[in-house]
């Protein structure tokens, strides 16, 4: 085995989805902003690989990290010794490229079989490339595979409990695939460093900014636009990036130059005509819907949490399992009562959740949630979970009423920037950002994965109490901001901020 530096797996696989984001990850690293997420998302795939390696004991762990020679040393030392034993992190280079195999099973008097495991609940197109760049460069060391699997998390399989997790990971022999793919390897190899020699490649943003993953250097191809207040590029969604790169090829990069009448899609075509005039749009329609809704109303807002290895008895791999709610109150004389739920037991929060929110909305006539499917969704898996609140739990499910869909469909300001998460409207209805007023919390990613630091047995109780008063929080200001949305749509005077969010 060569042991020179070689282009990596993960930068080759930056490259096949965008060259650019290949170049600035080698050249300005400094760039990328990570996602709030990212760090749970890592630890994530850190518990699948766990349960993976656990599954072929007897195995070997190749670490070295940052030693890339002495990786290589102790692979071919395992690879070659008279008793074969599963190997983890085997690590491999050839011609140019360099890849760390998750498994590498002996199969057979000679071969291998390479199994790349996935945090993914299923086989995707893009993983047929890792699987291929691997295929490529174990198979060009010397060393003879038999057959390449692909090992993901099975989402259709209910964790029992007591740690046994037999059935969490599923495998999809993707052999005869690779083998049909492996040639373009090479290519690929040569064109990413030939990239890497060259000046910072002009590449439009478009789709392959968020596929298959979200590029953390998103910020700063947006800022080749900044001259431009309001790029084309704000347009949401896959359609609005197709849009956007169409938009581009004709010459326009400021949507306020686009023509009327060019867009024609009912969403696109509102915020181009919003951002042009600076007028935000209103519907009267939003008024009329909310004085339809019965008094009192109920504001509601969940917290949730999706394991990749479930913790709790009855629980799925990715299942959205909610571990805190806040909700307020309005009476019809705008009266406001709070109300609130957070587990940091350790424990199951399902049950507990579900009788104390039963209890909370009893008297509830109507329950405005943002993006209310989210909150449906939740409480018919806890129906289903718990059979003897399923009636209490299914009525709440039907009363509730979306404000997402109600912002979508009647109001826009351009300050929006195509977005329409609650933390990009709420400042255009408030004229400023109650969110930033918060200590450590500003988002659900963040939210999560603040729960899930209290999961770990780590967390001292200080930690762990100090986070619990950053979710109640966070989430309590979720659901007086829809209070404020709703008095907003509605034309009434607004709440006054929850007192730890006042300046």
């Amino acid at each position: 085995m060569a042991h020179r530096v070689a282009l990596s797996k993960s930068r080759l696989l930056s490259f096949l989805q965008c060259p650019k984001r290949l170049w600035l990850e080698q050249h300005k690293p400094e760039e990328a902003v990570a996602d709030d997420a990212a760090q749970f998302i890592f630890a994530q795939g850190h518990e699948v690989g766990r349960v993976a390696r656990s599954l072929f004991p007897g195995g070997r762990l190749i670490e070295h990290d940052a030693e890339l020679s002495r990786a290589l040393a102790e692979t071919e030392e395992c690879v070659g010794a008279r008793r074969r034993v599963p190997v983890f992190e085997a690590t491999f280079q050839h011609r140019g490229a360099l890849v760390r195999v998750d498994v590498l099973e002996p199969d057979g008097r000679a071969g291998w079989h390479l199994r790349e495991v996935k945090s993914a609940g299923e086989v995707k197109d893009y993983h047929l490339d890792d699987v291929a760049i691997q295929r490529w460069v174990v198979g060009g060391s010397g060393l003879r595979l038999s057959r390449q699997s692909l090992v993901h998390v099975d989402t259709g399989w209910t964790y029992a409990g007591d740690g046994d997790y037999g059935g969490l990971l599923a495998a999809e022999d993707l052999t005869a695939a690779a083998a049909e793919l492996e040639g373009e390897v090479p290519r690929w190899v040569a064109e990413a460093r030939r990239v890497l020699a060259e000046d910072e490649p002009e590449v439009p943003m478009g789709e392959q900014c968020t596929d298959p993953y979200d590029c953390p250097f998103q910020g700063y191809c947006e800022r080749g636009l900044e001259t431009v207040e309001f790029p084309v590029t704000l347009l949401p969604n896959n359609g609005g990036k197709s849009l956007a790169a169409g938009l581009i090829d004709e010459g326009y990069v400021d949507l306020r130059e686009v023509p009327a009448g060019r867009i024609d899609h009912p969403l696109y075509s509102r915020i181009h005509r919003v951002t042009r005039s600076g007028r935000r749009h209103l519907d009267a329609e939003a008024r009329e819907w909310l004085d339809g809704l019965p008094w009192p109303r109920a504001y509601l807002d969940f917290e949730t949490i999706n394991l990749a290895v479930p913790r709790w008895a009855g629980t799925r791999p990715y299942e959205q399992v909610a571990f805190q709610w806040s909700c307020h109150v309005e009476t019809r004389s705008g009266g406001l009562d709070h109300a609130e739920f957070l587990d940091l037991t350790g424990g199951d929060p399902r049950r507990p959740f579900a009788e104390s929110l039963v209890r909370a909305l009893r008297g509830a006539r109507v329950v405005l949630a943002y993006n209310a499917p989210f909150e449906r969704g939740c409480l018919l898996r806890l129906a289903e979970a718990f059979p003897d609140l399923a009636d209490d739990l299914g009525a709440i499910a039907g009363r509730l009423a979306d404000l997402l869909a109600a912002v979508r469909r009647h109001y826009y300001h351009r300050d929006m920037m195509g977005r329409f998460s609650l933390k990009a409207v709420l400042p255009t209805v408030l004229g400023r950002d109650p969110y930033a007023d918060l200590e450590g919390l500003r988002g659900g990613a963040l939210a999560q994965a603040a729960y899930y630091e209290t999961l770990q047995p780590g967390t001292d109780a200080a930690r762990r109490r100090a986070l619990g008063r950053q979710l109640r929080e966070y989430c309590r200001l979720d659901t007086w901001a829809l209070v404020a949305l709703a008095r907003f749509l509605q034309g009434r005077p607004l709440p006054a901020l929850p007192a730890a969010s006042r300046d």
